[in-house]
């Protein structure tokens, strides 16, 4: 893949017939400079909806995504780097509702609804076979968390009088399901909901990405602790739909540029402190 700047990839990209894109698909090619930009950026690709970039993920994953309580509207890692994405595109960003974790990847699949699933997600065999997904953009690992005041240890949450809370369909839930296979694994619509519960003693302890638990600790469950922290050697990608394949190197031109001009390291530095 090429090395695009900023300017670069958005001079291409206006090159290839400024980005107009239709429902139907938009054939965006260039001549001379702008060969490399049109054949990298926007072979051919669809949209749900004509100059937008549909979005949908898992709304309660803070601070890769979650709902502002004032606004109603959606905040967060991942919201800004969708708003990026389309920027770069030359698109603006459509957020859909909330919707379940475990229902993404189908949903991106079935095609019709969304152009993306932007939601913390790790790329794994497993959904690569269903969908697209796109370069990574975030490294993870998994953490295991109780409430402070707990003497719980890996070891004794793996017995069958102990509920451990995870996301549904997350890679959290399957480390979970073959590391503590004696105790009871309770799956859960969304991280919010587990945490709450293993502070209110619902559950003994929750499975979950480590940035995600670091923040959320660090912010606002400060009853809450970290055991144990797990190097599964993750990283996050993007679901896009295999009928898509122009737009998945769409969205991979973008993410390579948004790493040449800053932009990457700037809502890094927003939302973990510092460029990761």
């Amino acid at each position: 893949m090429s090395t695009l700047s900023r300017r670069d990839f958005l001079a291409a990209s206006a090159s290839a017939i400024g980005l107009v894109l239709t429902a139907c698909g938009g054939s965006k090619t260039d001549g001379g400079a702008a060969d490399t930009a049109a054949d990298a950026v926007a072979a051919e690709y669809t949209l749900v909806n004509e100059g937008k970039l549909t979005c949908i993920s898992n709304l309660y994953f803070p601070p890769f995504e979650s709902m502002d309580e004032k606004t109603g509207e959606p905040v967060g890692f991942d919201i800004d780097m969708s708003k990026s994405l389309a920027e770069h595109l030359g698109l603006e960003v459509n957020w859909l509702p909330s919707q379940a974790f475990d229902s993404l990847v189908p949903t991106i699949k079935a095609g019709g609804t969304a152009d993306i699933a932007i939601a913390g997600m790790t790329i794994t065999d497993a959904r690569k076979a269903e969908v697209d997904m796109s370069d990574p953009y975030v490294d993870s690992n998994q953490s295991l968390v109780t409430k402070v005041g707990s003497e719980d240890t890996l070891e004794t949450l793996n017995a069958a009088e102990k509920k451990i809370a995870v996301q549904a369909g997350t890679t959290g839930a399957d480390w979970a399901a073959e590391n503590l296979p004696n105790a009871t694994i309770v799956p859960l619509d969304d991280i919010i909901s587990a945490m709450n519960g293993v502070l209110t003693g619902s559950y003994d302890g929750l499975v979950t990405d480590l940035p995600v638990s670091s923040y959320q600790i660090k912010n606002s469950f400060t009853d809450l602790q970290i055991i144990e922290e797990i190097p599964t050697g993750e990283q996050y990608g993007i679901a896009i739909s295999k009928d898509n394949p122009g737009l998945t190197a769409a969205i991979n031109a973008a993410l390579q540029a948004m790493e040449d001009d800053g932009s990457r390291d700037a809502i890094e530095t927003t939302w973990f402190g510092a460029a990761l």
